[in-house]
């Protein structure tokens, strides 16, 4: 059977590209098949930027944040019910939200595999034909490292849905994934260029490196993910901003710490924004307070920096009682029935005119921060001489951005302890606390979460939705 394939007015909405304006108002194509829409360049490459496009619906805050110790569901109590079974490990397969992100990632990852099988049968630019190949294994890559680490083994797909061989596909081991991970990660490191000076957004070397590193350390390849970082940094392209609140207003995407991440556009007449600010805003700008920070998030921020103040990651984050909002008011804890506080990264101020769902902050899914807490963590699970202080180099950098005085760690368990802590604050509500608890084993896990959380060695997955176990004739 041929695969249709559908052209939208606007492909690429998840990492929109600064260069394609031209994009807004192009008309509906129409309809095609595998077999006769690859057969140029141009389509090559809308072809990719329509799987950029496939990651514009980003739920996996209910993942990162909501099922960690970070956040609670939030919002209404009656609203979005079936973010509670995720809240508290209750979901089953029948839930909603589990379905929804079910979905998405395999569409996207349906769309690479339509991309990577056909683009190589096209007569063009062999460079541009490389490079476009390396977009779309990467994308599967990312798709395919958040899946295993929300509901573990799943069906491996890698090839267009055209048999039923292709559709009907069996579970495999998270191990096989990850193989197939690096894999895909290595040949988009030997064809991706290390950046796109009329391109903006699309998925780079550095990129590449940086996922292989995150998922080499999710794996406890210690060296390996080292071995990667280095090479990373060999590109001496990314460092961090001087001011950690700059990331998360509109034009961080271009920042010096972004590594791969998602771009939004200011569109009155299609939807391009970053909806997470409604999501996230209280309900006196229209938002739907969800995701809202806990006590002990707040708590974890117990370091003053060395003029005595509080840590500015907290501020830069969360909204909190009497602190600064946006549009010069003051934030109030009524604003957050669950808790009193709200997420303050993805929110800016309200412009007259335009929609709140058209915010332009980016969400940044890989940052340098990112990597050299990483870099740290590796360093010191692996320990040797010098590995404290080595590691401590790294942890300073994300310290002293933050104003905090150079850890005191002397020892493998207290830098550990400190990596840690480091990792939840610095990288708050950008979706990656629960993933972090998970890989750090069960007693560290637990002590976050309470025993509800049904861990089961490894580790505590979420069940595959039962869409999936209805449709999918090899799980039946």
């Amino acid at each position: 059977m041929n695969k249709k394939i559908y052209l939208f007015a606007l492909v690429v909405i998840g990492l929109s590209l600064v260069s394609c304006d031209d994009f807004l108002n192009t008309d509906l194509k129409g309809e095609y098949t595998s077999d006769n829409y690859y057969t140029s360049a141009e389509n090559a490459t809308m072809a990719v930027n329509g799987i950029y496009n496939s990651l514009y619906g980003n739920t996996l805050w209910i993942f990162g944040d909501v099922a960690s110790d970070d956040a609670v569901k939030g919002g209404n109590a009656g609203d979005q019910a079936d973010i509670n079974g995720i809240n508290d490990f209750t979901a089953k397969s029948d839930n909603g939200v589990l379905n929804t992100y079910w979905q998405s990632a395999y569409e996207t990852i349906s769309r690479a595999n339509n991309a990577i099988a056909n683009i190589p049968g096209i007569t063009m630019d062999a460079t541009l034909q490389n490079r476009l190949v390396g977009e779309a294994k990467f994308l599967r890559a990312y798709s395919y490292f958040n899946l295993i680490n929300i509901f573990g083994k799943i069906p491996l797909k890698l090839q267009p849905q055209n048999s039923s061989a292709a559709i009907y596909v069996d579970l495999s081991e998270v191990s096989v994934i990850y193989t197939q991970i690096e894999k895909d990660l290595t040949d988009a490191i030997a064809v991706l260029p290390t950046d796109y000076p009329l391109e903006k957004g699309r998925v780079t070397k550095g990129a590449a490196y940086a996922l292989m590193a995150k998922a080499q350390l999710y794996q406890k390849k210690y060296t390996e993910s080292l071995t990667s970082i280095k090479s990373l940094e060999d590109l001496n392209q990314y460092d961090l901003l001087d001011n950690y609140s700059d990331l998360f207003k509109p034009g961080a995407e271009n920042s010096v710490e972004t590594i791969f991440g998602l771009r939004f556009v200011n569109n009155a007449e299609i939807s391009l924004g970053n909806n997470l600010n409604v999501w996230f805003a209280p309900s006196v700008e229209g938002g739907y307070y969800f995701n809202a920070p806990t006590q002990n998030y707040v708590d974890a921020f117990v370091d003053k920096t060395t003029d005595n103040q509080d840590d500015p990651r907290l501020d830069a984050s969360i909204g909190r009682e009497g602190k600064p909002w946006f549009n010069n008011s003051t934030f109030s804890s009524a604003w957050s029935e669950a808790t009193g506080y709200l997420v303050k990264k993805y929110n800016e101020d309200m412009v007259a005119g335009v929609a709140k769902s058209q915010s332009t902050i980016p969400y940044h899914a890989i940052r340098y921060a990112d990597i050299l807490l990483m870099k740290a963590e590796a360093i010191n699970e692996l320990g040797g001489v010098d590995a404290i202080s080595k590691a401590a180099t790294e942890v300073n950098l994300i310290r002293s951005r933050a104003r905090l005085a150079p850890t005191t760690a002397t020892t493998q368990a207290t830098m550990r302890t400190v990596i840690r802590n480091e990792r939840r604050k610095e990288l708050g509500f950008e979706f990656h606390r629960f993933f972090d608890l998970m890989r750090w084993g069960k007693e560290v896990a637990e002590a976050a979460l309470g025993t509800d959380l049904k861990w089961n060695d490894p580790r505590f997955y979420f069940p595959i939705p039962q869409s999936e176990l209805d449709t999918n004739q090899a799980l039946q």
